[in-house]
């Protein structure tokens, strides 16, 4: 059983985020998982499991995990308060770059200097969006089920529902009331305005992986030149594409200096059962980079 510790993460903008460090305090890299909706540093998370002798894991929960929640600053006011609203239903999408430069600059503190990012789901938009602003600070990227939550959301729910609740929630942020939730018999789930179009909506800075918008120009992705392995879930079930279609797309708009893509077969978006066989495919890149 290798080691695990508690870390806690300071981000740039002095928030307090909590993870865990698997594998060697002293490795020759470390790979920092992002997780996606709703997720944290306890839940789905199978990259442990790529921890060895000579890497380090990272699981921490960034500022979107569980549905509500609030994160807290390093210096809190006299009456205990200061706490901003997130979780999945309240994050600000953007606000991905100060958590993950966070865990970056928590790891440069060991001196490890070989970094790598590895997203699963939405954690793959957060990992793509960081690296195309910052991408010097990290060697490499890893995308588990790199899934469009747009087009997820246009296989799932009946077009009348998204139009009605993407109405609102366009009037609500011109309001000023950008954080204020969606009613429940609009929208089932727990969202705020802005997260809602955030997520559902194509021309937002989280709609990354475009492949049910031929015609789009994907800039975020395109502008990561990083080497790259994408891992795709051949029976996603958030997939309105093919594996192979959308393995295709990433294949089409790749612009990285290295990419490998993969599909697991029979293996749903959480890939339960199937966590050996990706993280062989895991290492097996890593020890070619």
């Amino acid at each position: 059983m290798l080691p695990c510790h508690l870390i806690e993460i300071i981000t740039p903008k002095k928030f307090k985020l909590n993870g865990l460090w698997f594998g060697p305090k002293k490795s020759k890299r470390v790979i920092i998982f992002i997780h996606g909706l709703s997720s944290s540093a306890f839940s789905h998370s199978r990259a442990d499991k790529w921890a060895d002798s000579k890497t380090a894991v990272i699981t921490f929960s960034n500022r979107g995990h569980d549905k509500v929640t609030e994160i807290y600053p390093v210096k809190r006011g006299k009456k205990g308060s200061g706490g901003l609203l997130a979780g999945t239903a309240h994050e600000i999408f953007t606000d991905c770059v100060d958590d993950i430069q966070g865990a970056i600059n928590f790891v440069r503190k060991t001196g490890i200097k070989d970094t790598y990012l590895a997203g699963h789901s939405t954690g793959c938009q957060k990992s793509v969006y960081y690296a195309s602003k910052k991408a010097t600070d990290i060697k490499g990227l890893i995308l588990l089920a790199p899934m469009s939550d747009y087009a997820g959301i246009l296989k799932m729910e009946s077009p009348a529902r998204l139009a009605r609740a993407t109405k609102l929630a366009r009037t609500l942020v011109k309001k000023g009331k950008r954080h204020e939730l969606l009613p429940r018999e609009i929208w089932p789930n727990i969202l705020d305005a802005q997260r809602f179009l955030s997520l559902y909506t194509p021309d937002s800075k989280e709609e990354i992986f475009s492949y049910i918008q031929p015609k789009k120009n994907p800039k975020a992705f395109t502008s990561v030149r990083l080497p790259m392995l994408v891992v795709l879930a051949q029976k996603d079930e958030h997939g309105n594409l093919s594996a192979e279609k959308i393995e295709l797309w990433f294949r089409k708009h790749n612009k990285s200096r290295s990419l490998e893509t993969t599909i697991v077969p029979d293996a749903l978006h959480s890939f339960t059962g199937l966590e050996k066989k990706v993280s062989i495919i895991v290492r097996r890149w890593l020890a070619h980079q």
